[in-house]
């Protein structure tokens, strides 16, 4: 996996700076990796304030969680965020006095819509979902291999 997720990346044009945010907060419980594996067993170990709670305190996905963002925030198309209404779910998810957890959030957040938004600005439903269900890299590579041959 470790191989997998750093070529994905690199096929992507992510760059390391941007890798290192998007993979390190799943290593911890383990040494330092120069990989920046994502390690699914530690996915909880990635929490922390400030966030949407779609995983749990344990790792798992919270179905309710996820689609509470969409019903929440997404105003202007059903099943995806503006720029705005993004800035909206991260004022919303913000506890107080957590400004690391903010950071975090605010930089996991920014670095999707960077990545996935599509021509229009929007940060699509499925597009998220694939983050939590582990396709998104696959997803990304796809889309970036039919702009190639197109």
């Amino acid at each position: 996996m470790t191989n997998k997720t750093i070529q994905g990346l690199e096929q992507l044009d992510v760059d390391i700076s941007c890798r290192h945010s998007l993979l390190c907060s799943s290593i911890w419980g383990k040494g330092f990796s120069l990989s920046f594996p994502i390690e699914l067993k530690n996915i909880h170990l990635a929490k922390h304030g400030s966030d949407s709670g779609v995983y749990d305190k344990n790792g798992r996905f919270v179905e309710s969680k996820f689609e509470e963002i969409f019903a929440k925030h997404s105003k202007t198309h059903p099943d995806a965020l503006t720029n705005k209404e993004l800035k909206q779910l991260l004022n919303s998810n913000k506890e107080a006095n957590d400004r690391k957890g903010a950071i975090a959030a605010f930089t996991e957040w920014k670095i999707l819509y960077y990545l996935c938004k599509d021509k229009n600005g929007l940060l699509h439903k499925d597009t998220v979902r694939a983050v939590y269900d582990g396709s998104l890299f696959e997803k990304l590579e796809k889309q970036k291999a039919s702009k190639k041959h197109a």
